[in-house]
């Protein structure tokens, strides 16, 4: 396994940028330097990796074949993603929300970025943007075109999305990994900062083995105990800003705290 799939893994929320509805001043330039702010902040505080998001782009497109990110949103990914890189030493990731594999493994190719989060591989969901299906051939076909060694997170029943059919924990996890061939697999709360069900990260944990389960949304200290020892590591953005507040800036102080309380604490496997 990939080695950027282990640890604390710190989220740098990208803010709105020119073309987004929620966009309001600054340019480019503004929404870099918030972005690599939160970076250093994340560095400085201890995580094992960052992975970097367009998460002020809301409304997301689908990221599938014919709604793919806008070419601007690319290319100023693939800026600070490269910046991070530069900076901070961290293996650095990349999650082009809604769900455009495509781009972020060219982005990754393009930056040397470690690896890529894709909220669909395999399978079908309903969600917000309509009804979305992975891609998990053209996305595998695409990393191998491309040569370069980029680990793929794929999410199993992913928050703010529900299965298009009945989908039992430990059949999503087998696809991704056994059909999707997905590097590892992320399990989430229902939304952006709710905590993982313990019960079901335990099947997940259970139907993966060995191999790389990432806890998605939800890790805070008190949750450690409960919730650590059945990953491999963990994504976490909101704990980590100013109290706990999405749309705050990065707090180093609460990135030594969660760093300081998961040292030793992940499952070992992958």
């Amino acid at each position: 396994m990939s080695t950027a799939l282990r640890g604390l893994i710190g989220v740098v929320h990208l803010g709105a940028m020119p073309g987004d509805p929620g966009y309001k001043t600054g340019g480019f330039e503004a929404t870099e330097q918030a972005a690599l702010a939160d970076a250093e902040a994340l560095a400085q505080g201890g995580v094992d990796g960052i992975i970097v998001e367009n998460f002020g782009s809301a409304p997301f497109p689908k990221g599938t074949e014919g709604h793919r990110l806008p070419p601007h949103q690319v290319a100023f990914l693939a800026l600070v993603v490269r910046e991070c890189r530069r900076r901070f030493g961290l293996p650095v990731g990349v999650n082009c929300l809604r769900n455009d594999a495509q781009a972020a493994l060219g982005i990754a190719a393009a930056t040397g970025a470690a690896f890529v989060r894709v909220n669909v591989h395999t399978g079908a969901y309903v969600t917000d943007q309509g009804v979305i299906e992975g891609e998990a051939d053209r996305s595998l076909r695409y990393r191998q075109a491309l040569g370069v060694p980029v680990a793929l997170a794929a999410d199993i029943l992913v928050k703010h999305a529900a299965p298009l059919a009945p989908l039992a924990p430990a059949d999503a996890v087998h696809d991704c990994f056994d059909r999707g061939l997905a590097d590892a697999v992320v399990v989430s709360g229902v939304a952006t900062g709710a905590p993982v069900d313990a019960a079901l990260l335990r099947q997940v944990r259970d139907a993966a083995g060995a191999r790389p389960v990432l806890l998605g949304s939800g890790l805070t200290p008190e949750r450690v105990d409960t919730l650590a020892p059945l990953a491999t590591g963990a994504i976490v953005g909101t704990w980590l800003k100013h109290q706990g507040q999405l749309h705050a800036p990065v707090d180093p102080a609460r990135v030594r705290t969660l760093a300081a309380a998961v040292r030793g604490r992940f499952f070992p496997g992958g």
